[in-house]
């Protein structure tokens, strides 16, 4: 083991580990760093914490603070991007306010709590099957089917959609990469129609005395009124767009991490207490959601560099949470870092509202992860922006550890 590899943590915490997952002073097992996106980013963020995206259409934000300053400040970068209305992620006060007022409660702490055994169960036997497959390519073979499982479980979606559902969330991602707008339009026309099957499907098959995160939704009032049809879609549509594919790429990245730091994987068996914090903390090392878009209302400064009204910018999350000016060896994993500075789920006003039941999900399935004997079975390969994680993520499970 390096001497790199045990170092002493801040506030008195225990030793933390910083083997692998420490891009800055060694290469996790299995990959190179020419091909590795966090290493660029370091690389862009130490020459400028504010530069152009690769097409040259926005601007690119990769510093902490900078990140804060448009994050709190709403009047000035406005969350609405996008030609097509985006409920409630692309919008603004007040519309805002009282979509994410109406919808808060069906990711209460209670509901999230109550998802608990049954999140576990799914998981668990995702992984078991995993584990007797013995050798799997996690990325290609289970992790978007994970993901659609369990959030057709959170919704109340009939089961027997979610295979529609993860060729849905795999179209969409294709024209998001490709930047096709046309084509992204027609897919959430068609997931207008794929909510509205599963709506029509509960109301005539589901126990109508059940609880149904859907059938709430339908219920919701903004403004002493019903959300239409449309609106509706388009809340489950951001939920299902934004946390399918970055809830397979969270498992990813922890089943990674877990393969290639043995001192950090010995220090979260010791600690089972401390899961959540540890999947916020290897999350910010290798961040599984690359960016956020907003555009500026004004002329405005930031980091020495001028943005006009009207152009947009993006939060590179992945750049922002390795920043070296907020986070000390921000390489490394450490647990009793500062929570408010992990910006994993945002910051401010449109700080993901479903932060809670992430965390839930995710330190169940590190809890889960953490029982199994686990080793990368040959070369890992990134994904291409504007996703993050694995692409391809070939693992090999052992006996119980």
């Amino acid at each position: 083991m390096s001497s790199h590899a045990r170092q002493t943590g801040l506030r008195g915490e225990q030793p933390v580990a910083c083997g692998a997952a420490a891009v800055e002073d060694s290469v996790p097992a299995g990959l190179s760093t020419r091909d590795d996106p966090r290493r660029r980013l370091d690389a862009q963020r130490a020459v400028s914490p504010v530069g152009r995206v690769s097409d040259g259409t926005s601007w690119e934000l990769l510093g902490h603070r900078d990140a804060l300053k448009v994050l709190h400040d709403w009047r000035t970068f406005r969350n609405r991007v996008s030609a097509h209305r985006s409920v409630p992620n692309g919008l603004d006060p007040p519309e805002h306010d009282d979509y994410r007022a109406a919808i808060l409660p069906l990711l209460s702490p209670e509901r999230v709590a109550a998802f608990a055994p049954r999140c576990r169960t799914i998981v668990a036997r995702t992984l078991v099957a995993a584990r007797r497959t013995g050798r799997v390519d996690w990325m290609r073979q289970w992790a978007l089917p994970l993901a659609a499982e369990l959030q057709c479980a959170y919704l109340g979606f009939p089961e027997d959609l979610q295979q529609a559902l993860m060729e849905w969330s795999l179209r969409s991602a294709a024209a998001t990469r490709a930047g096709d707008r046309q084509h992204l339009a027609g897919i959430a026309a068609e997931f207008e129609e794929l909510s509205q099957h599963a709506i029509s499907r509960w109301v005539d098959e589901a126990d109508p005395a059940a609880d149904n995160i859907t059938r709430a939704l339908c219920a919701a009032r903004v403004l002493g009124h019903p959300m239409s049809a449309a609106d509706v879609a388009s809340v489950l549509r951001n939920w299902t767009a934004g946390e399918l594919g970055t809830m397979a790429a969270a498992t990813g990245i922890l089943l990674h991490f877990i393969a290639t730091d043995e001192v950090a994987t010995i220090q979260m068996r010791t600690q089972p207490d401390r899961l959540a914090e540890a999947s916020d903390e290897i999350l910010r090392l290798h961040g599984p959601l690359l960016a956020n878009r907003r555009r500026a209302t004004r002329n405005v400064e930031i980091a020495g560099q001028r943005i006009t009204a009207g152009e947009r910018l993006q939060i590179n999350w992945v750049a922002v949470n390795r920043d070296p000016e907020v986070f000390e060896q921000p390489h490394c994993f450490r647990l009793g870092r500062r929570p408010a500075d992990n910006l994993l789920y945002g910051a401010g006003i449109h700080q993901c509202p479903g932060a809670a039941l992430s965390r839930l999900v995710l330190s169940i399935f590190l809890e889960e992860a953490l029982s199994a004997a686990v080793s990368l079975d040959g070369p890992p390969c990134f994904a291409q922006s504007p996703a993050s994680g694995f692409a391809r993520l070939p693992l090999r499970f052992a006996e119980t550890a």
